[in-house]
């Protein structure tokens, strides 16, 4: 036990170590986390307003707008880091990535501090996804505990989906390619998920689709916390399962791939 305390430790404080180095980037270039912002207020103000008057969504007695705010929120954290693995790419080319692996640094923990870099890179989306809900009338759980549960779920799905795409980074080790698939799977993760309507809408294969899509556990998480109703298909401790789960399977996986990546 004595043993393992110290471990642990060494290995958490290299990983906010890591997360730190990438999160010092943004420091250089501030116009990501505005670029970034447009995508949701472009999905909530126009997409979310047209089908709110349409009537065509049927989301119970939640309105429209919100009930597919969590849902914008998750697709903005999946877009931003499914992208993420272009930077690992980048970085090979720059010769960064052979410098990390001769550090005493553990795989698992390159992996996941850049993991955590994106989830910290994706809280600004969240307060732009609050800000315009605010602006539309949203109504939202604005209590600590509620507050604290989207920030662990959106670092937490930030760094599960930029985990992934660092493992897809490793396996085509080109840009191109990489784009090519990234652009491949952001849209089916999305739209075979619950963020833009309940899945009882879907036909019984893609509600099948969505039940295997973490993506849905992320909207499912993020809507428990977001809406003073508290809605939730699957509840909020199975949502953290899934995701945590998910999450460390993928970290596992990426830190065996990661070195592959300089060869």
């Amino acid at each position: 036990m004595t043993n393992i305390l110290p471990a642990i430790t060494g290995f958490l404080d290299k990983t906010f170590v890591i997360a730190e180095f990438e999160l010092r980037k943004l420091r250089h270039d501030y116009t990501e986390l505005v670029t970034r912002a447009l995508q949701p207020a472009l999905w909530l103000l126009i997409f979310g307003q047209v089908f709110s008057h349409s009537g065509t969504m049927h989301t119970g007695n939640i309105p429209y707008i919100d009930f597919i705010a969590p849902g914008i929120l998750a697709q903005s954290v999946l877009f931003v880091a499914i992208f993420y693995g272009i930077n690992v790419i980048w970085e090979r080319d720059l010769g960064i990535v052979q410098r990390f692996l001769v550090s005493p640094t553990p795989r698992a923990a390159l992996v996941l501090g850049k993991g955590f870099s994106a989830g910290a890179r994706t809280l600004s989306q969240a307060a732009v996804v609050y800000c315009l809900s605010l602006l539309l009338g949203v109504k939202l759980d604005w209590s600590p505990l509620a507050l604290l549960n989207v920030v662990v779920i959106v670092i937490l799905a930030a760094t599960m989906f930029s985990t992934f795409s660092l493992i897809i980074a490793c396996i085509v080790k080109t840009r191109e390619r990489f784009m090519g698939v990234g652009q491949v799977l952001t849209m089916p993760l999305f739209f075979a998920s619950n963020a833009i309507y309940p899945t009882d809408m879907m036909p019984a294969w893609l509600r099948f689709i969505s039940h295997i899509n973490p993506l849905t556990y992320v909207v499912d998480g993020l809507r428990a916390s977001m809406l003073p109703e508290g809605i939730s298909t699957f509840g909020l401790g199975y949502d953290y399962a899934v995701i945590g789960v998910a999450t460390i399977i993928l970290v596992w996986i990426g830190s065996r791939l990661y070195p592959h990546l300089a060869l």
